[in-house]
């Protein structure tokens, strides 16, 4: 009854958020399904012991929730630059995050306090000058709200909505910008992104380019500076989740820490990489994407390494609609959350089922366990890709297979080559040469299954209702029994 409970909160309170996603529901006609769910819940736990109805009214109560949580924060601010939108404005604000540093310019979030009252806005800039998190900055240009574009794959991106997650309702581009003052941000924040600066500093020392620029993506998801062929590279052979900030990274690092410490005590290999984890965080600057990227790899690395599914399976749902509490946008705005779950349910629940089809292959290097996780990611992920990306990888099966063994090694060895940077260059030198080779090797790979005429095709109008369709059968076929159970209540 307990387990009946929980996921009819978890599920009813998605599902409300999901609704009020895409259409507008009147509150007052939610707060009343609310409160009568609230007291036919009670009624039926006190007075009836209906235990169909409790649950049902618990679901009711969790779905009201959901619209009513999304419905919060679908409260538009005070837009203070509405009316200047096309305009000339001058703006004193302070940058809130890590400046992002892309191939051909820079962009930073600044956020302008104006009697109380928060105001974001992005920027674009040249790279002429530099800017970091916590500068005080001047700037004057022409404001504008930001508009959805059509990608190199014909699929329209929602950068409004990507945007509003964060509360950004204003870009401006080229700015004519000066600093007024600096280490103005928080400071625990400022340590952690002087250290990924100084750690990427050290390491591209020991590392050329366009190595370099692997590693850092490899590490701390630093792909902004790659140049646009080698992003395509990436996109078509299925490899761009090696330099994406995400759950697989992570959980990466920990496992092959895991595998340093195989002969001491599991728990202690458990925690270990666990804190490998946190560490991993700190060394991104603790962003949210990052922290919900870590939350993620945390379970799967657990589920891993205990074969306890069912009981992280729980955790994986509780940390799920926890985020979406926090915030209510990220499920059906933010790519990157949608993927890292959706990746970790493939870890967890696929891969021990596909591993049987793959006896064949040998258990050294962990080489069985790639093949059947890189596999069972494939296959889970590839619908909601063509979905909302309209991306098809021919290549990226054996892209992907040549590659991943080699990754925990590169990454590994990208750490040391950092680390020793920071004490001294010649110590760094020989782990960078053999880091150095390595990522040669990846990138000769990608380049390779890149160059086939036949390594990608776009997909611009993959059907939402045959995306709906395939998770439902793949939802049926792991959790079908499960599913069956959960609607036959015990006397």
């Amino acid at each position: 009854m307990q387990d009946r409970i929980f996921y009819s909160l978890c599920f009813g309170f998605v599902l409300g958020v999901l609704l009020r996603s895409f259409l507008f529901v009147d509150f007052y006609l939610v707060v009343l399904m609310g409160v009568l769910a609230f007291f036919v819940c009670l009624l039926s736990g006190l007075i009836f012991k209906n235990k169909w109805f409790v649950v049902c009214s618990v679901f009711v109560l969790a779905f009201s929730l959901g619209i009513l949580r999304f419905h919060a924060a679908d409260v538009l601010p005070f837009r203070i630059y509405d009316r200047n939108i096309g305009g000339e404005v001058v703006v004193e604000g302070k940058i809130i995050d890590e400046v992002e540093i892309r191939e051909n310019n820079q962009k930073m979030i600044i956020e302008q306090e104006i009697s109380g009252i928060k105001t974001k806005i992005l920027v674009t800039t040249s790279l002429d000058e530099y800017f970091k998190y916590g500068d005080l900055v001047s700037f004057s240009g022409k404001i504008e709200k930001p508009e959805n574009f059509i990608t190199d794959q014909g699929k329209e991106f929602d950068y409004v909505n990507y945007l509003r997650k964060d509360g950004i309702f204003y870009v401006i581009g080229y700015p004519e910008i000066e600093i007024i003052s600096h280490g103005n941000g928080n400071k625990i924040k400022s340590i952690l992104f002087s250290l990924k600066e100084k750690f990427l500093e050290k390491m591209n020392m020991a590392i050329p380019p366009p190595e370099s620029l692997l590693m850092g993506g490899l590490i701390v998801g630093e792909k902004a500076a790659f140049s646009q062929e080698l992003r395509k590279s990436f996109v078509d052979t299925g490899t761009i989740h090696i330099v994406a900030l995400s759950g697989y990274n992570i959980t990466i690092i920990a496992e092959w820490i895991m595998k340093l410490l195989a002969s001491f005590p599991r728990n202690f290999g458990i925690w270990t990489g666990i804190f490998t984890i946190f560490l991993f965080i700190i060394m991104t600057g603790a962003s949210s994407t990052a922290i919900r990227a870590g939350v993620m790899a945390t379970l799967a690395l657990v589920a891993r390494a205990t074969g306890r599914n069912y009981d992280v399976a729980r955790a994986l749902i509780l940390a799920g609609v926890g985020m979406i509490l926090i915030n209510p946008f990220i499920l059906v705005y933010d790519v990157s959350f949608q993927l890292s779950f959706i990746a970790t349910v493939a870890v967890i629940f696929v891969a021990p089922k596909v591993e049987k089809y793959f006896q064949w292959v040998t258990t050294k290097f962990k080489l069985r366990d790639i093949f059947s996780v890189t596999c069972a990611v494939y296959i889970f992920v590839l619908p909601f890709i063509l979905y909302k990306m309209g991306n098809l990888s021919i290549v990226a099966l054996p892209a992907n297979i040549l590659i991943l063994p080699f990754i925990p090694w590169t990454m590994g060895l990208g750490f040391l080559t950092g680390l020793a940077g920071m004490i001294s260059h010649i110590l760094a030198a020989p782990v960078g040469f053999i880091s150095e080779l390595l990522l040669r090797y990846e990138l000769g790979v990608i380049s390779f299954f890149a160059n086939l005429p036949f390594a990608a095709f776009s997909i611009a109008n993959f059907p939402l209702i045959l995306t709906l369709l395939t998770y439902t059968y793949f939802m049926y076929m792991l959790f079908g029994r499960s599913i069956k159970s959960f609607f036959v209540l015990p006397e």
